[in-house]
């Protein structure tokens, strides 16, 4: 008997159906995309993902999504850079909400504490804990240097 599918899978399968039905070619597309990520990682890791899984494989296709659209405004292609604005729409909708900046302050806080750093040396410790906590909630650059900033204060 095979392994429950997690939730968010569940989701973005019947979004993939409706879409279909809907005759929403580039949506679709997308979406396909999503899952053929997920497929790809279950092969390669021989495991059914969790939410959490895949919520780290949308958090990487936002950030492909991103760069791709920095580079295509840089170079005058509007064209292009619509097209992962679209598609980083789509794929945002499966992301858990985004956190408030005292959210992310807060757990800052608690996972120093929890740690016990007092310096910017035991900064990866503190990424290490955190990262779990805030992983496609928010920016992690962001948020790395926000604890960085929180140990040399």
């Amino acid at each position: 008997m095979p392994a429950e599918s997690s939730p968010l899978k569940i989701v973005i399968q019947d979004n993939v159906k409706v879409a279909m039905r809907a005759k929403e070619k580039e949506r679709l597309a997308t979406l396909r995309q999503i899952t053929a990520a997920i497929k790809q990682v279950e092969v390669d890791n021989r495991t059914d993902l969790d939410d959490d899984g895949i919520i780290t494989i949308l958090t990487k296709m936002c950030k492909q999504r991103r760069d791709s659209l920095s580079q295509f405004q840089q170079a005058g292609r509007d064209d292009l850079a619509a097209i992962e604005v679209a598609e980083l729409a789509i794929i945002e909708e499966f992301m858990p909400a985004a956190m408030t900046d005292d959210e992310i302050q807060t757990a800052i806080a608690q996972t120093i504490a929890e740690v016990g750093a007092s310096s910017p040396k035991e900064m990866g410790a503190v990424m290490n804990v955190l990262r779990p906590k805030v992983q496609g909630r928010a920016d992690m650059g962001a948020v790395s240097g926000l604890v960085k900033a929180a140990l040399t204060a």
